[in-house]
């Protein structure tokens, strides 16, 4: 008897064992920044884009707004957005924008 209950708590721990996976890996972030042009020309309309962040859509890590140059600088994860997501949410809050420069960072 003794056996058979040694026997059964061998199998149930080496299933539990076998059955245990290892968290996966979170991606890694593939972060791009892009510079677009807009037309936001006061304080209040740069205000209402940086109210307004989840318009633009998800993965945003950093927005930068430059009013003198017309200028919106994204930081974005490019596994959960992309320019055209974010033009899409500038179209949403009543921005003119379009895209002046990409840069993929490592």
């Amino acid at each position: 008897m003794k056996k058979f209950l040694v026997i059964c708590l061998a199998l149930v721990m080496g299933t539990g064992i076998c059955l245990a996976q290892k968290p996966a890996k979170k991606a890694h972030k593939q972060l791009t920044t892009t510079v677009f042009s807009t037309d936001l020309d006061c304080p209040n309309c740069a205000k209402k884009v940086e109210t307004n962040v989840p318009a633009l859509g998800k993965g945003i890590e950093d927005l930068q707004i430059d009013i003198k140059k017309r200028e919106v600088t994204v930081v974005y994860d490019a596994a959960k957005n992309n320019d055209a997501t974010i033009l899409e949410g500038f179209r949403k809050l009543n921005v003119k924008a379009s895209v002046k420069e990409t840069q993929k960072q490592k």
